[in-house]
């Protein structure tokens, strides 16, 4: 081969290399991380699911089927890509401090790219005053929340803060308040202090819940299962904190369209 066709050849490789790397580079997709508690959090990456744990769903769980190629065209400065990958980090039971200190935030950091997003919803254990091992008082809150807000801008990934979903009570009228204290007005301050985007989804949730009214929403959103229903449940369950399939779906769709929002502002 003549020096010329060498370089030639030479040539065409390193194009072809830049080319290939273009189209890998391109077709990543955003990945949108979701850090929070069990209200957040994907079951079905526990073992057994389906005969343990079933029909509790966190909202991260099914965020995922909002993010298909369409409706990623209403979020178009927010996530520059046309696909996206959901990674539900949250944690049943963690609060903005324990999540960090098991590292959890950790793995997030490390793993994360220029213009992927950073869901940050805490609240439900940080305010367990009873519970020791997981409490965090206001200041404590807002310093973990600050410091998710740096460290993903760090990496150049755009944080969002979400207000912790509402509980199913208080109910007064008809009407259901929050069980949450001054947490989400906490979320708020953080955001309006660092100038990061906010979902308040507290508000947003009770409002949406309150339309459905407290019958409707006990029975098809929250978990109150009747006995022998699920094999999981076999005497039944109480629980207004943690949602069924139904009723993770109807809080994941109010997240999309709140970004749909933060999207015409940026």
């Amino acid at each position: 081969m003549n020096k010329n066709r060498r370089f030639t050849l030479i040539g065409f490789c390193f194009l072809c290399f830049l080319s290939l790397s273009a189209f890998l580079f391109k077709s990543r997709p955003v990945h949108v991380y979701l850090i929070g508690d069990s209200t957040v959090a994907d079951y079905t990456q526990e073992s057994d699911y389906l005969q343990k744990k079933y029909p509790i769903t966190g909202w991260g769980q099914v965020f995922q089927q909002f993010l298909y190629r369409d409706s990623l065209k209403k979020l178009n400065r927010l996530i520059k890509s046309d696909t996206v990958l959901v990674i539900d980090k949250a944690k049943g039971g963690r609060s903005t401090r324990t999540f960090f200190e098991e590292g959890r935030w950790q793995e997030v950091k490390s793993a994360l790219h220029k213009n992927d997003l950073v869901l940050i919803q805490f609240g439900h254990n940080d305010a367990a005053k009873d519970k020791a091992e997981r409490y965090v008082d206001i200041p404590g809150y807002k310093n973990f929340l600050r410091m998710y807000v740096k460290e993903s801008r760090d990496k150049g990934a755009f944080p969002v803060l979400i207000t912790p979903v509402t509980r199913n009570y208080p109910w007064k009228d008809g009407v259901l308040g929050s069980a949450h204290g001054d947490y989400p007005q906490a979320v708020k301050d953080v955001a309006n202090e660092l100038n990061v985007p906010v979902i308040d989804l507290t508000t947003l949730s009770a409002t949406f819940f309150t339309q459905k009214g407290q019958d409707f929403v006990s029975k098809n959103y929250f978990m109150n299962l009747d006995s022998g229903k699920y094999e999981a449940y076999p005497k039944g369950q109480k629980d207004n904190t943690h949602f069924q399939p139904e009723g993770a779906k109807a809080v994941a769709r109010l997240v999309y369209l709140s970004l749909i929002e933060l999207n015409k502002k940026k």
